[in-house]
């Protein structure tokens, strides 16, 4: 028996879905389970995903994700609304037939040390760095090894799945999700004669780190996705592919990332 949690939009549409969803699932004997769900079911927005990814954050190891678009297309939503049935039919042949394909992506680990100790915090899309009062002032190491010292208004750092989304915006690269890497952003940087920065995104492999030195007690604004945090304490951030969580995705049908990527961006239509 498939068990299943499902989170989802607060709009009508999603509502209607998700309602139909617990119809259709209870049909085929599916057993509904917050607490120890096997697939993560999020019908809404890619923003919907990110708060199902967090919710779970500590299962990541024993369960996967499935998503339901109800918007535009997203990148985390293999499906839209009239696809439903059909997916519910796929979960439970997949329960059945044993024949659900995985598929894992590297997330983001970001370890904050401050004067009240070291947190550990996750992130599916990216992690951000900015200033408030004034612009960001933080010296950037990589492998423990002075690289630059950042002026600007902030810094993102990103997973492959979250290249799409904030870090494109920023003329980050696109990256494919298969590839264990983080990319590090800048955000309107500064450059003079004191401040030099490279000026261009850079991607760090798997084993590869970097560690974020604020200017000593700027407050600054933290932001794991969508949750945003006001610090003023924070002496060192570190940031990496995390060694040892992966996110799961259930892939009930082949979805390749670049017809994602041509659909969103580019579209059908050629001339």
């Amino acid at each position: 028996m498939l068990k299943y949690f499902l989170v989802q939009r607060q709009d009508d549409v999603s509502a209607g879905l998700a309602r139909r969803f617990h119809e259709l699932a209870g049909q085929y004997g599916m057993e509904l389970d917050e607490q120890e769900p096997e697939v993560v079911v999020s019908i809404g927005g890619d923003g919907t995903m990110l708060i199902a990814f967090h919710q779970f954050a500590d299962k990541l190891d024993r369960i996967s994700f499935v998503g339901i678009h109800t918007g535009h297309l997203g990148f985390f939503a293999d499906w839209k609304p009239d696809q439903l049935d059909y997916l519910v039919e796929l979960m439970h042949n997949g329960e059945i037939n044993q024949d659900m394909r995985i598929v894992q992506y590297p997330i983001l680990e970001i370890e904050i040390h401050s004067s009240q100790g070291v947190e550990q915090r996750l992130a599916l899309n990216e992690f951000t760095l900015k200033g408030i009062e004034n612009t960001l002032v933080a010296q950037v190491d990589i492998n423990d090894e002075m690289f630059e010292m950042f002026r600007g208004d902030g810094i993102c750092v990103s997973t492959p799945s979250g290249s799409t989304a904030y870090n494109k915006s920023l003329g980050g690269a696109i990256v494919h999700p298969s590839l264990a890497a983080i990319q590090i952003a800048e955000i309107a940087s500064i450059n003079n004669r004191v401040y030099r920065t490279l000026g261009s995104p850079m991607l760090l492999p798997m084993h590869h780190h970097c560690d974020i030195y604020p200017k000593s007690k700027h407050p600054v604004y933290l932001a794991f996705d969508y949750q945003y945090v006001q610090r003023s304490d924070v002496e060192s951030i570190r940031c990496r592919v995390s060694p040892n969580l992966k996110v799961k995705f259930a892939r009930y049908r082949p979805f390749p990332f670049w017809n994602r990527v041509r659909e969103a961006f580019i579209g059908h239509e050629f001339q």
